[in-house]
């Protein structure tokens, strides 16, 4: 795509990096028909494809409307577009930059801003998080409908759930980000995380002062935030770096996928740039950590019917698409089909808060394809759909390694 930066956007940090993806893109259009926003809305601007056109009139000096910001506010940057794309563009970097730069030149409403404000400030503390969780699910029942819908409902335990977790043991060592809301909304993850390492001779090597992996503040165009947010894990992992850890492992997809761009948005830091290189190499997705490993000590012989959501974090992102089903394959369980699993369900970070009404409508849709197939329980692998998903109040669905350590109890 022939484009011609503004000179106030050649100025740019990432000037470079958007004009070079404006022209890996060939206005070919596959992008469209993985889209859940345009598939919903119909409309071209809702669509990756015209996104790209808004974002490059912007950044060739076209004036800023409250309607430009609406059309990029309203993708889920679900990246299944880049998972379509012949032409491999980096489409969530142009929407990054893109975003940012609309940020700055269309102001907001006051609503908006507060909002946005609120949930950039409360959302990577868990300090704040947890009380504030457990405050509105114990005024939940007597909350107006449009704010009870917004506050999820204590999360189903798995039998034999806790928070304990193995000692250091093993000569084989990992490091696990224990993030921001997920010991809140559900702490049994990576406990069961941590013991199931355990039984395949991996000890988790503790290290607190590393939180938020810094994507909330980041997607909500608190770019510099989100990577002072970054250098702190950083920051906090690397003695255990140094000692020679195995991984960084993630839980939540959807900090795997951001933890891996480290080595990307952090590559011109003098400081932290080759630190950040190495983070991104070391991070791995729970199930790849699992998945290289001999099963036998997790099989119990007792298969049991499910079906697996695929965050798109995941299998877009990470480009780990399958891995969790053939995972638990591998263990026994067996498995219902889902009918367009490459699609979003609606969570997508902060976009249920944001994006309410759209939200809704595709987290009933990937339920409906989900319970198609009468599956005993429900498994995913990113805590932001966990949460999403059982706020219908529908089957109850947990992170798959809640499962895979339940196996022990059972």
């Amino acid at each position: 795509m022939q484009t011609t930066l503004s000179e106030q956007a050649r100025a740019l940090p990432r000037a470079d990096e958007a004009e070079s993806i404006l022209r890996a893109c060939v206005h070919c259009g596959f992008c469209n028909a993985t889209c859940p926003t345009y598939q919903l809305l119909g409309n071209e601007l809702d669509g990756p494809r015209g996104r790209i056109y808004l974002i490059k009139q912007v950044l060739e000096g076209a004036p800023v409307t409250e309607k430009t910001q609406a059309h990029l506010d309203r993708c889920l940057t679900c990246r299944s577009c880049e998972t379509t794309c012949p032409s491999g563009v980096r489409y969530h970097s142009l929407l990054d930059i893109g975003r940012a730069e609309v940020e700055r030149r269309a102001p907001r409403p006051a609503r908006q801003r507060m909002l946005r404000a609120a949930l950039r400030r409360v959302v990577p503390e868990p300090e704040l998080f947890g009380p504030l969780l457990k405050t509105g699910q114990a005024l939940r029942p007597v909350l107006p409908r449009v704010l009870r819908e917004k506050i999820p409902r204590a999360m189903p335990a798995q039998k034999g759930a806790s928070d304990e977790r193995p000692p250091l043991r093993h000569a084989r060592r990992v490091l696990m980000l224990e993030g921001c809301v997920l010991p809140s909304l559900s702490p049994n993850t990576n406990a069961a995380a941590a013991r199931v390492l355990d039984r395949l001779g991996i000890s988790v090597v503790p290290a607190k002062e590393a939180g938020c992996c810094g994507a909330t503040e980041y997607h909500l165009n608190a770019q510099d935030d989100g990577l002072a947010r970054a250098r702190r894990n950083i920051d906090a992992w690397w003695p255990a770096v140094a000692a020679g850890v195995e991984a960084v492992v993630l839980t939540a997809s959807g900090c795997g996928a951001f933890v891996k761009e480290y080595g990307h948005l952090l590559r011109h830091d003098p400081v932290y740039a080759q630190k950040a290189k190495r983070i991104s190499e070391l991070a791995l997705d729970l199930v790849e950590v699992v998945g290289r490993e001999p099963l036998d000590a997790l099989h119990n012989g007792k298969p049991r019917r499910i079906a697996v959501h695929c965050p798109c974090t995941l299998q877009h992102a990470q480009k780990l698409g399958g891995a969790v089903q053939s995972l638990m394959l591998r263990i026994g369980f067996d498995l219902t089909p889902v009918a367009d699993s490459h699609l979003c369900c609606g969570s997508a970070g902060t976009y249920s808060i944001t994006e309410p009404a759209l939200a809704r409508k595709l987290r009933d849709n990937k339920l409906d394809a989900l319970e198609a197939g009468g599956p005993d329980a429900i498994v995913t692998a990113n805590i932001g759909c966990q949460t999403h998903l059982n706020g219908a109040g529908r089957t109850a669905v947990s992170h798959w390694i809640e499962l895979v350590d339940a196996l022990h109890s059972a």
